[in-house]
C-alpha cells in the first residue's frame, strides 16, 4: 500500500531523533513493545532509550515539564494519548507556553510540539472521539496545525519540531492513520488537479476541473478532507458540477487568502468540520470571508458540522451524529440552487 500517514509520522520521529539530540519524546505508554496507543512512537524507545520518556497519567504535569524543556533549548514532542485529554493541559498551554515569549520580553522561545490524535468514527464513545481543537483556535501565540493526506505528514512534523519556535498543537485525525499519503505529481493526485501555497504549513486546493470551472468552494481540514473530496466527486458524477476543495494545514493563525482566491471564481462557500458548529472553525472561516471578501459571495455561506450532542459508541448513532458525505453534498446542492435536503449545521 505504500507509505501511510502513520508510517510517515513514525519515520519522521525516527529521523529527527537520529539527527538531533535535542528532540525528546514524552507521553503515556510510549515504550516498546506497546509503542503508544496508535503506534506512532513504535520503535523509538528501543532505538533511543534515553530520550523517550513514559510519563505518569498527568497531562498537565508532563506538558508543563515539556514546556520547561523547550525554554531551556530542547525540542520536546509530547504525545497526548487521546486528543480529548488535552483539556487537562489547557492551563499549561494557554496561560503558560503560549504567553512566555511575551511575558519575558522576547528573551525566550517555547518550541513545544503537542501531538493530538483527534476525531471519531472508531466507536470510542463520548470522551475519546471528540474534535476539540476549535477551543484553542483563538489563543494568541499558540499554533494549531492539522495533518491531511495531501501533504506528507512527516514533513509537516519535522517543520513543526525543528523549525518552529512557537508552542504548537499538531492535530492527527485517528481515522487517517491508515490512509496512504497522496503526494502531488506535476500538479495532480490521480484525477485531481492540485495547487498548493508556499510556506511551512501549505494550503492545498484540489478539484476535478481547472480553477475557472469551479462552481463552489468547499473548505475542509484533517479527517474531513477525504470525505469532502468524495462529495466533490459525487457532485461531478451525479450533477456535473465542479467543486473546488480548499484544505488548510494551519488553522491558527489562519490565512484566508486561498479561500478568497477560490471564491473569486465560485462565489459560493461551504465549510465542513468534524466538530460541532458553534464557535468552530467554520464560523471563523465564514467570518474571515465576510470581513475580507464579502463582495465575492453570490450565496450565503454554509457550515456542515456534527450535531451538538456527545458522540455515541454505537456505530449507527455515531454515524448519525458526525457529518458525512451526504451532508456535504446536500449543502453544496443548496448553495448551488439545487435540491438540498436537511443539512447538518448542529445548532441544537
Amino acid at each position: 500500500m505504500g507509505r501511510t500517514v502513520l508510517s510517515s509520522l513514525n519515520e519522521s520521529l525516527h529521523r529527527m531523533m537520529g539527527d538531533d539530540d535535542r528532540v525528546i519524546v514524552l507521553g503515556e505508554d510510549l515504550l516498546d513493545p506497546y509503542g503508544g496507543a496508535f503506534k506512532v512512537t513504535k520503535g523509538l524507545s528501543t532505538e533511543f532509550p534515553e530520550r523517550v520518556w513514559t510519563t505518569p497519567i498527568s497531562e498537565a504535569g508532563f506538558v508543563g515539564v515539556a514546556t520547561g524543556m523547550a525554554m531551556r533549548g530542547l525540542r520536546p514532542v509530547v504525545e497526548i494519548m487521546f486528543g480529548d485529554f488535552v483539556l487537562l493541559a489547557a492551563d499549561q498551554l494557554i496561560n503558560h507556553a503560549a504567553k512566555f515569549r511575551w511575558m519575558y520580553g522576547d528573551r525566550v522561545d517555547v518550541p513545544l510540539v503537542v501531538r493530538l490524535p483527534m476525531g471519531g468514527r472508531r466507536g470510542y464513545g463520548p470522551t475519546h472521539s471528540q474534535t476539540l481543537e476549535k477551543h484553542f483556535l483563538g489563543v494568541p501565540g499558540l499554533v494549531v496545525v492539522a495533518v491531511n493526506p495531501l501533504i506528507d505528514p512527516g514533513e509537516l512534523l519535522e517543520t513543526a519540531v525543528l523549525k518552529d519556535d512557537r508552542p504548537l498543537l499538531f492535530i492527527e485525525n485517528k481515522k487517517m492513520y491508515a490512509r496512504p499519503v497522496r503526494a502531488a505529481i506535476d500538479g495532480r493526485i490521480g484525477a485531481l488537479r492540485v495547487r498548493r501555497t508556499e510556506g511551512d504549513y501549505p494550503t492545498v486546493t484540489a478539484g476535478f476541473g481547472g480553477p475557472q470551472t469551479a462552481e463552489a468552494t468547499l473548505v475542509a481540514y484533517g479527517g474531513m478532507v477525504e470525505i469532502a473530496l468524495a462529495a466533490a466527486e459525487e457532485m461531478l458524477i451525479e450533477e456535473e458540477r465542479y467543486v473546488e476543495v480548499v484544505v488548510p494545514t494551519a488553522l491558527n493563525p489562519f490565512d484566508v487568502t486561498p479561500v478568497l482566491e477560490s471564491l473569486a471564481t465560485t462565489g459560493r462557500l461551504v465549510v465542513c468540520e468534524e466538530a460541532s458548529a458553534a464557535a468552530g472553525f467554520g464560523a471563523e472561516v465564514t467570518a474571515a470571508v465576510c470581513d475580507q471578501g464579502f463582495d465575492l459571495l453570490r450565496a450565503a455561506p454554509m457550515r456542515v458540522a456534527a450535531k451538538a450532542v456527545p458522540i455515541a459508541n454505537a456505530p449507527p448513532l455515531e454515524q448519525a451524529i458526525l457529518p458525512g458525505q451526504e451532508d456535504i453534498v446536500a449543502a453544496l446542492r443548496k448553495s448551488l440552487g439545487g435540491r438540498g435536503q436537511s443539512i447538518r449545521i448542529a445548532t441544537g
